[in-house]
């Protein structure tokens, strides 16, 4: 699998004299942005909120520089770790040399998931053999269900229709199975529970990440604030190139006006020859014309789903795991997060939280109650250390529902005004509502945009 845009994209002379306004920064729209400024169009990026980043920014809290939510990228993510290597800081991503991730379970019990260094699928069988979360039998079946899972195509509109957990109970796989392995990557990669993820989907996750190559599901961590990973450099690699990046400047509407736009604010009216919309369905939706063609009855079924992360920090470090996964508790995935918040001195430690109904109204003092109990049934030195700061974010609309049938609302990114594109990881990539999605989505948008705009210059 190779990157779409490893290098820079020209399209041609003439570009600088075209007007190409990119609304929304987050993923999505910088790599837009990026690819349009390349091109030589004159961009500009117009954000409603007071800071770019979309739904994958920093803020500054009591000393900390805090992400909003865990992200990480595997090694099959080549579009976004393309896109780091083009901003110059694919230094901020520590990418594991091969897959490994511990698995924890309460009362000090440890296991591991680790690929072994040989060929797919091969490479995941001495890890699911050893995996001793498992009882040997349930161990062999899920390797049966893996070659199974293996045969299938992703881009099948049939698997869409279907459960991945119903799917899992016709191979074999018992609720202790779905429980300790197949969620520990449905609910990380497709904000969902094997019952409530479509077949589709998770057949991409697991083909692309896991059975089709060795090293795809490589785990690569933010070293960095996700603010100097990707948000920080992508504005600067903008303005460099003369593009105009824009925050506090909401769209109101968009008016098609003979093959231009008219980009209406509250106080000011942008003229351009082409718009990628970067934006959430629902935004989409409210501002765009109506002869796009977009769908509400569509879109509004997408529906959303929630992530809750759980700030920790201890006056000394409990656990010298760089991150893990849990089984049998609330807890789904752990990370330190010590070095790259900038703190000097204990250990902050952040819980991402995954398919978080259950939690997401949940008051900070009951959710401080569960997980520092929790923290203190797997590391014994966090039932002894004091914690001296503990606060909760919430994602509402973290990513859309990717339960079944998710695929066939997913929006196409061309609309049926020349020139008006979509962006974002909501739309039809054929990926996961992922990081990897939303730059993929982004290169789409630009390939679109610049193929409108030359053809028409060339009439």
């Amino acid at each position: 699998m190779t990157a779409p845009c490893a290098q820079p994209r020209t399209h041609g002379p003439g570009a600088k004299d075209v007007r190409v306004v990119v609304v929304g920064s987050g993923l999505a729209g910088l790599t837009a942005a990026c690819d349009l400024a390349d091109a030589g169009f004159a961009v500009t990026v117009l954000e409603a909120r007071s800071r770019l980043g979309g739904a994958t920014f920093s803020f500054h809290r009591d000393g900390l520089t805090v992400d909003n939510g865990q992200h990480v990228a595997l090694r099959c993510c080549t579009a976004y770790l393309a896109l780091l290597e083009r901003l110059g800081s694919a230094d901020g991503l520590d990418m594991q040399d091969r897959f490994r991730v511990p698995v924890l379970a309460p009362g000090g019990r440890f296991a591991e998931l680790r690929r072994a260094d040989v060929r797919a699928p091969l490479h995941l069988a001495p890890a699911i053999a050893r995996y001793s979360a498992l009882r040997p039998l349930d161990r062999l079946r899920v390797v049966r269900a893996a070659l199974a899972l293996r045969t299938l195509d992703p881009d099948d509109t049939a698997l869409d229709a279907v459960s991945f957990g119903d799917w899992l109970d016709r191979h074999g796989q018992n609720a202790a199975t779905r429980d300790r392995l197949w969620n520990l990557i449905t609910v990380a990669a497709l904000n969902g529970e094997c019952s409530q993820v479509s077949l589709a989907s998770a057949a991409k996750v697991f083909r692309t990440a896991l059975l089709d190559s060795a090293d795809g599901a490589d785990i690569g961590i933010p070293r960095w604030p996700l603010e100097e990973l990707h948000v920080r450099p992508a504005e600067k690699y903008l303005l460099e190139r003369a593009a105009r990046v824009r925050t506090h400047s909401p769209v109101r509407g968009i008016t098609p006006m003979r093959e231009r736009f008219l980009v209406r604010m509250d106080d000011e009216v942008l003229d351009a020859d082409a718009v990628v919309l970067a934006v959430p369905p629902d935004t989409a939706l409210r501002v765009s014309p109506g002869r796009a063609g977009l769908r509400q009855w569509q879109l509004s079924r997408l529906g959303a789903v929630p992530i809750v992360n759980v700030h920790v920090v201890y006056e000394r470090p409990v656990t010298r795991l760089p991150f893990a996964a849990a089984v049998s508790s609330p807890i789904q995935w752990m990370f330190d997060r010590t070095a790259a918040a900038g703190l000097t001195s204990g250990q902050y430690l952040a819980l991402s939280l995954s398919a978080a109904e259950t939690w997401l109204t949940t008051p900070a003092s009951a959710l401080r109650d569960v997980f520092l109990a929790e923290l203190a049934r797997f590391f014994p030195e966090a039932a002894t250390a004091r914690c001296s700061r503990f606060f909760v974010t919430r994602q509402r609309r973290a990513t859309f529902r990717q339960g079944p049938g998710s695929n066939d609302l997913r929006a196409a990114q061309r609309t049926a005004l020349p020139g008006l594109v979509l962006a974002g990881s909501w739309t039809a990539t054929g990926w996961p509502d992922t990081m990897e999605g939303a730059v993929r989505s982004g290169h789409r948008a630009a390939d679109l945009v610049a193929a409108h705009l030359a053809g028409g210059v060339s009439r």
